[in-house]
């Protein structure tokens, strides 16, 4: 298996490698900051990152490279990378790139109380919507402007 994941690996070009090393370094910086410093801290961070927002044109690929590379990533973390590391991860690359994103905190009390974390860019959700459906947001960061 090992072997299967470092040829596709190979296969990549330069420019999906660093992404990939760039979603791995964020993923495991989110989970640090999730693990270390209070909730309020690593939102604020996050969402500081205020650079001109570019306008997305039809078929613009960076989102979906950025959700592959997270994805990917995520899924052969040696760790639990949850919702809320990708997407912190997702939230902090698309900001870099000049994407106006917005991270979104909710809750459910179905079986329990439950927290989720989507990320959203364009006016539409880009990780973790599918899962949102029966989520109350709470907060959105940056907060969505009126």
């Amino acid at each position: 298996m090992a072997s299967a994941t470092l040829h596709r690996l190979v296969r990549l070009s330069w420019a999906d490698r660093a992404l990939l090393a760039e979603a791995a370094a964020g993923l495991a910086l989110a989970s640090l900051a999730i693990r270390l410093l209070p909730f309020r801290f690593v939102v604020k961070a996050a969402s500081a990152l205020d650079r001109p927002a570019t306008p997305l044109a039809p078929g613009d690929r960076r989102i979906a490279k950025t959700v592959w590379a997270v994805r990917a990533c995520a899924a052969r973390a040696p760790w639990k990378a949850v919702c809320f590391q990708r997407g912190l991860a997702v939230h902090v690359m698309l900001r870099r790139r000049g994407i106006g994103s917005f991270l979104h905190y909710g809750v459910s009390q179905a079986d329990g109380l439950k927290a989720h974390v989507w990320v959203s860019a364009g006016g539409h959700d880009v990780i973790g919507g599918a899962e949102a459906a029966g989520f109350a947001c709470l907060a959105t960061y940056p907060p969505v402007p009126a």
